[in-house]
């Protein structure tokens, strides 16, 4: 299509006559709304007259940039992001994000906020992350010729470290309480771009969840039809929400006549969405227990996902551990083998036990070359292999 971005400004999800220009993005959340406890995210707004419903006759595939006027203006270069395949998995569909360049749908919200730091002139971007959103900032920021600084914890993967300083990043470990104060600190004194949340609750990026928005745009066109449910993995909530949000642009366009229930599916060890939804809160922050699914295991939560359940009359589903390993062992017997954070959408949707009147997608996100303990298992040499040794 060629359009140009047909991006206006930023919108507060706290008050949405309050609104800012489409730049610089307002990366510590609502200057109007926020409060010293609860900080309100952005969002952005198109001019939607002007949008071509042409766009919705292409085929789904990689590059964001097939979405380019429904996006902020995409300044870095591409990694092929996006176009990832929709598996029928028995009554369910999986949008399998693990398919993207870095092996997760963080690249879609990496390719919008590095571009982000492409037009503002930043030297180079800061994120604070255990694992996928790391990897992906490092990925694509070198892909734009901007260095990344990657500040981590001393309990990620070793083996996503090592893919973040792959692409160059410096990747630093330092005590979790350490990593915000520290982002701040490099974003106020080194001008660097910050792709990843610096406030009480999360805001984020107000661009992040716009590059997810392209999942729900996607699954129109694959499954031709609005699905009646969206099971999503929930960490931060900006993947629900953008896919949520995605859906109801398809509706003002008049392009679908209704959008789909969001299910935030968060680990039973926080769940801070779930908190704030049997409240009535806009956002919580909840104690976090164990749990291996580290790309979950967040106490904070924001009030995007709130919104984005809420408004579409969906629950919160808390899944354990063992929940989603099964769904991680079933999706691998499939071909399909997710990070065990990835699984938690599949785990959501057979805890909740409902049927819908419509298709259900499981959205997956990651590979499971991400988990924790991946690659440290040694296995013994048959010495003396037979063809009976062989069968399965």
């Amino acid at each position: 299509m060629n359009q140009p971005s047909l991006a206006l400004r930023q919108r507060s999800l706290g008050d949405p006559s309050a609104e800012f220009p489409l730049f610089p993005p307002l990366t510590r959340g609502c200057p109007k709304t926020s409060t010293a406890e609860l900080a309100y995210p952005l969002e952005v707004v198109y001019d939607y007259a002007k949008v071509d419903r042409g766009l919705f006759g292409q085929e789904p595939g990689p590059d964001l940039a097939r979405w380019a006027p429904l996006l902020p203006p995409l300044e870095a270069p591409t990694l092929g992001e996006g176009g990832t395949p929709l598996v029928q998995l028995g009554d369910v569909y999986i949008k399998d994000e693990s398919r993207n360049p870095t092996w997760s749908h963080k690249d879609r919200l990496n390719r919008v906020t590095v571009s982000a730091a492409v037009a503002c002139g930043a030297p180079g971007v800061v994120v604070a992350s255990s694992g996928n959103h790391g990897a992906s900032a490092a990925a694509y920021a070198a892909r734009a010729g901007l260095p990344a600084i990657v500040l981590t914890s001393a309990e990620s993967p070793p083996a996503v470290q090592a893919f973040a300083r792959a692409y160059g990043a410096k990747v630093v470990s330092v005590p979790v309480e350490a990593r915000w104060p520290l982002l701040r600190e490099v974003v106020d004194r080194l001008g660097y771009h910050p792709v990843s949340n610096q406030t009480v609750t999360h805001t984020g990026h107000p661009f992040g969840p716009e590059g997810y928005k392209t999942i729900a745009y996607e699954l129109f066109l694959q499954l031709g039809e609005v699905p009646a449910a969206v099971f999503v993995p929930t960490g931060y909530a900006e993947l629900l929400y953008g896919i949520w949000k995605g859906f109801v642009e398809l509706r003002l366009l008049g392009l679908a006549e209704k959008a789909p229930r969001m299910f935030s599916c968060e680990s039973a060890a926080g769940g801070p969405h779930a908190k704030a939804l049997a409240t009535g809160a806009p956002a919580a922050i909840v104690e976090l227990g164990p749990t291996e699914a580290y790309s979950l295991a967040g106490p904070v939560g924001g009030h995007r996902g709130v919104a984005a359940v809420r408004d579409s009359g969906g629950e919160a589903v808390l899944v354990t551990d063992e929940e989603m390993r099964r769904a991680q062992h079933d999706l691998a017997r499939q071909g399909m083998w997710q990070e065990l954070s990835g699984a938690a959408g599949l785990a959501g949707h057979r805890r909740l036990r409902r049927d819908f009147d419509g298709p259900v997608v499981c959205v997956a996100t990651s590979s499971g070359f991400k988990d924790v303990g991946v690659g440290s298992e040694r296995y013994p040499v048959v010495e003396n292999p037979t063809l009976d040794g062989l069968v399965p």
